[in-house]
């Protein structure tokens, strides 16, 4: 009799010769074979020739604008949310000469109260859904969490790729989450997140990467900000090196998302410049290129007014 390892093996070949063969062909399409310290030394040429001309006041506003102001914590509560909310309604009274954030993202559960209390339009809500952060739960309780969400008033739903399957090669398990979670959005934009810290190579992240854009999403977004190793502006360039080739080979515009790890105003500089200098002006506007973060509304605010500031 034959053990359950090898009974899991059998299926899991029998599978990828059925159904997997798409999903490389997908992926032979593009150049996932990425040498991981070519791509380390075009980054560094990159950053090192072109940030400082972005260290411009009308960047730093533009990336204001372009914020998701998250609160993403065990201890959140209702009184907490609603206090992150009010301020958002009234930075536009104090502060009418600057853009607003581009979104508020916090847990599901809190879409109905943020849809309720929110005053300013243009100011998307997105939650995190599917489990987040680790995406290991049955893809029933993620369709209902997600849908559950949008009926509550979420205008955008983070999800995160399921990478346990990325790893087993279960191309098809992969995609099938993702599609039916796009499929549960519907007209709402859903940014998948690859939590590229735990891919660990270059190629992972442009395979990810791919994968996730071939299965309808959004936006790709680099990080949950829950593991040790979260944004780094190689994983961003490798993004959007892979957001630039399938924009090239099917005319369809991605978004992008570095999130977590975005600790001062120069790493905000850092991804702009990757953006601008990898996809192109179309990105600069904040439905195509956002930023994960709290502390950034701060430390940006300080920096445009010439003060410190603690608004949020």
């Amino acid at each position: 009799m034959s053990s359950i390892k090898e009974q899991v093996l059998a299926q899991q070949q029998g599978q990828y010769s059925e159904a997997d063969d798409k999903y490389l062909s997908v992926l032979k399409q593009y150049n996932c074979n990425l040498n991981d310290k070519e791509i380390a030394a075009e980054v560094k040429k990159l950053l090192d020739e072109k940030v400082a001309e972005n260290e411009t006041m009308e960047v730093k506003k533009f990336l204001f604008g372009s914020v998701e102001l998250t609160s993403l914590h065990t201890e959140d509560t209702e009184e907490s949310i609603l206090k992150m909310i009010e301020k958002v309604n009234k930075f536009s009274k104090d502060y009418p000469e600057l853009p607003h954030v581009a979104t508020v993202c916090t847990y599901p559960n809190f879409a109905g109260l943020i849809s309720q209390s929110l005053e300013v339009d243009g100011v998307e809500i997105a939650v995190v859904s599917g489990n987040f952060p680790s995406s290991q739960t049955f893809i029933e309780v993620k369709v209902a969490e997600t849908a559950l969400a949008i009926k509550d008033g979420a205008t955008e739903v983070d999800i995160v790729m399921p990478v346990g399957k990325f790893f087993s090669e279960d191309y098809e398990g992969l995609c099938s989450d993702i599609q039916e979670l796009k499929e549960t959005c519907g007209e709402h934009k859903m940014k998948c997140i690859l939590e590229t810290g735990c891919l660990k190579n270059c190629s992972n992240i442009m395979k990810a990467s791919i994968l996730a854009m071939y299965s309808g999403s959004d936006y790709i977004k680099t990080s949950t900000g829950k593991e040790k190793v979260s944004a780094t502006p190689e994983a961003a360039y490798v993004m959007c090196q892979a957001i630039k080739a399938y924009y090239e080979k099917t005319s369809i515009q991605i978004g992008f998302k570095p999130a977590g790890g975005i600790n001062t105003v120069h790493d905000a500089i850092v991804y702009y410049t990757i953006v601008k200098e990898v996809l192109g002006e179309k990105w600069l506007t904040n439905q195509w290129f956002r930023l994960g973060t709290s502390r950034l509304t701060n430390l940006l605010l300080s920096e445009i007014l010439g003060k410190e500031i603690k608004y949020f």
